[in-house]
């Protein structure tokens, strides 16, 4: 016979996205209407660790009233809080420490009986392996404005990203056109180029660089000499934090440490703000638009899809009493494994749609071949 949740936990976890409280609300009332107690882990998995008044917070009607519509999380994130990997305090070293086991005891002990695990690649990977050290069910659902966590078509969080960083390109239009300059727009999106391609295209763009695509300065200053030679005497590029040239290296603002494993990457714009300068004589800018992106409530589209995939979260758990990942498959709410989704990047489809309208309107990638874009006219053939 299935189990009977009555219990379940639910934690966020990683960098913040638009969104988390409106998931936050759709979990705790669709679980509140079937009867299931809901606590919150406050600081990611820090709640449960670390022996601290209100580390773990009762979940009611009440403590999600009005929340939706806000920015961050009102359970508060970490991304230095890996329990595999957990910050330990040993004599007068800060160790990493494999506190896994202590996670999975402190949690059965405190009955649930689930755990809803909201973050990005690394938290399905980190809620991937908990489950397999005894976790009973865990439930992940994919936030991140990169839109890089594979096997859902989209993140909550990435739709206002993208939103943010199109305003933002189109008023650096007005001030980059007026002064005749380039202008080279850094976004997130660690290693892929999913915010940079969409805010890019629906900017108006004229040189798009992704993490997919290594580029050539040659390709980018063929565009901005073409530009020249029709009269438009500034261009704007948009840079993904993880784009590189071809047979170089990535920009890198914080090699990261033994608690956050990962890279902090940072500093491309100016990189390329700097050779175009060089190469073309032109003033150039750059421009890093950072937290920016992460900040503030939440579009419509994420508010609504945080909502779909908290309450099919709770509708999972309730109905198959099975682990996995929710994602957006098709337009539908769906189940999937977590171990499909864990440990894998979800890259731009180069042969895609989004990519080829891109090329089709003329948008520089920087791997174009010498004398793509032809000064005076349309690209040579």
């Amino acid at each position: 016979m299935p189990r009977t949740i009555r219990k379940i936990a639910i934690n966020t976890g990683g960098g913040d996205a638009p969104g988390l409280n409106a998931v936050l609300r759709s979990v705790t009332l669709a679980a509140i209407e079937r009867g299931i107690e809901v606590w919150g882990i406050k600081h990611g998995y820090r709640g449960l660790l670390e022996d601290e008044p209100g580390g773990l917070v009762r979940l009611d009607r009440d403590a999600v009233r009005g929340i939706m519509h806000l920015g961050g999380t009102i359970l508060g994130t970490a991304n230095r809080g890996d329990p595999f990997h957990y910050p330990t305090q040993e004599g007068d070293k800060v160790v990493p420490k494999d506190r896994s086991g202590e996670l999975v005891e402190r949690f059965r002990r405190e009955g649930f009986d689930a755990l809803v695990a909201v973050g990005g690649d690394g938290s399905m990977r980190i809620a991937n392996a908990l489950l397999e050290r005894g976790l009973p069910l865990v439930v992940g659902v994919p936030k991140t404005i990169d839109n890089d966590v594979y096997g859902t078509e989209l993140t909550f969080g990435f739709d206002t990203a993208v939103s943010i960083a199109t305003e933002a390109i189109d008023r650096l239009h007005s001030t980059t056109e007026a002064h005749e300059r380039v202008m080279v727009v850094e976004v997130m999106g660690r290693h892929t180029g999913w915010i940079a391609l969409r805010s890019g295209i629906a900017g108006g763009a004229d040189a798009i660089l992704i993490p997919e695509i290594p580029f050539s300065y040659e390709s980018i200053v063929q565009k901005v000499l073409q530009r020249e030679s029709r009269g438009r005497r500034f261009s704007i590029i948009v840079a993904a934090e993880g784009a590189c040239p071809k047979g170089g290296d990535l920009t890198v603002r914080d090699a990261g440490d033994e608690f956050r494993r990962v890279v902090v990457l940072g500093g491309v714009a100016e990189r390329v703000a700097k050779e175009i300068a060089a190469r073309t004589g032109k003033e150039t800018r750059s421009m890093v638009l950072g937290h920016l992106q992460r900040g503030g409530g939440p579009t419509t589209f994420d508010r609504l899809l945080a909502l779909r995939f908290g309450a099919g979260a709770v509708r999972f758990l309730v109905q198959g009493c099975e682990s996995g990942m929710v994602a957006l498959r098709c337009h539908r709410v769906e189940l999937i494994p977590l171990a499909e989704t864990a440990g894998r990047t979800k890259t731009v489809d180069l042969d895609g749609d989004t990519v080829t309208t891109a090329r089709e309107m003329g948008i520089c990638f920087g791997d174009e071949a010498p004398g793509h874009f032809a000064p005076g006219g349309t690209a040579a053939s």
